[in-house]
């Protein structure tokens, strides 16, 4: 490592040299070993080293505790003390709830970016292939008939995550993870949105996010109108505005799809299958998702041919179907989702 170049940072470590220190001093509580008389403990920058090897390449143990000299149960505890660690001491920085003027960036970017005005974030679904669980299997076939554990991740205008809801079953209905997690309280309060709501139409109005299909229509979160499919479909063909309308939210939409493949093809063990056990890879999943945070944060380069080679090599992520979304959707949602309408429709004027 003291022979790296830069691009060897980024290619091995997938950061830079200055971030990969940052990351093993703010990590260095709970990862510094004392020595013993019978061995030395390993340093917190080859314990770190070693994990982020693993995480951005998802290669075998056996060919990582030959690359650094280590026997394969020591890499596997530096994999699974980093991704605590990382959790347990990054979160409150890295990975939570936005402030005000996070809220009012996140908003500009949308509107300067994607062209959808008052929205501060859009909801999403990452599926992580693993091996088949011990119990349970079944439960875990995602609807590409594939093993996975499901989460949820909500990003902001600049592709960071904001909350990140991991460790489901693949074979989960995305609105039951939705309504059973945090980010459903803090958005249905309010807590996504300044005291008193910004104007927008002309009234007060809360920012809202953005959803796929899957999702239940509420005040708060907007999805795209249903399509008609053929001629015995139950929905009427959309009007103008409600195209124009589903153009545009689906174009916001990008902005979590483009944040999740970088995700993946920064941390590879996220885009092929974690061989890692169900207790680990939930933890793993947040750990992946912070240093993503930690990584753009600071500015560090991606590079696009991760993202070619993930492309070219993952299967695709799973579409959800929608279930229970419509029952779920509030009654005065649809009055907020008019009122996007008539603003893209004025634009489009």
């Amino acid at each position: 490592m003291t022979e790296f170049q830069p691009s060897d940072w980024l290619d091995k470590f997938r950061m830079s040299r200055e971030t990969f220190f940052h990351l093993c001093d703010k990590l260095r509580p709970r990862l510094a070993r004392q020595d013993t008389s019978f061995r030395l403990a390993l340093p917190v920058e080859k314990r770190v080293a070693v994990a982020l090897w693993r995480l951005a390449s998802n290669i075998e143990y056996r060919t990582i505790s030959t690359l650094f000299g280590v026997g394969k149960s020591t890499v596997c505890r530096c994999v699974r003390d980093m991704c605590h660690a990382i959790v347990a001491l990054l979160s409150s920085t890295y990975l939570r709830p936005p402030s005000e003027q996070e809220l009012e960036d996140s908003a500009q970017v949308f509107l300067s970016s994607c062209g959808f005005p008052h929205c501060v974030a859009a909801i999403a679904t990452l599926h992580t292939a693993i091996i088949t669980p011990t119990n349970n299997a079944s439960d875990y076939a995602n609807p590409a008939g594939w093993l996975s554990v499901l989460s949820q991740v909500a990003v902001s205008g600049r592709g960071h995550f904001w909350d990140v809801c991991a460790s489901f079953p693949g074979g989960t209905d995305p609105t039951d993870i939705l309504q059973n997690s945090s980010l459903w309280v803090t958005a249905s309060e309010g807590g996504l949105s300044p005291v008193p709501a910004p104007t927008f139409m002309g009234k007060p109005q809360r920012y809202v996010l953005l959803g796929e299909t899957c999702y239940p229509l509420q005040s708060w979160l907007l999805k795209a109108y249903p399509e008609e499919t053929g001629r015995r479909s139950s929905h009427a063909a959309l009007t103008e505005p409600q195209r124009l309308f589903n153009q545009r939210l689906n174009r916001a939409l990008r902005v979590s799809e483009e944040a999740l493949l970088k995700l993946r093809a920064r941390w590879q063990c996220l885009s092929k299958r974690n061989d890692c056990g169900l207790d680990v890879v939930p933890t793993m999943i947040l750990a992946c998702c912070i240093l993503h945070n930690v990584c753009e944060s600071h500015g560090d380069t991606f590079k696009a041919e991760w993202q070619v080679e993930v492309c070219e090599t993952e299967s695709p992520q799973p579409g959800h179907k929608q279930l229970l979304s419509h029952i779920m959707d509030q009654s005065n949602a649809e009055d907020v989702r008019h009122i996007f309408c008539d603003y893209f429709q004025q634009q489009n004027n």
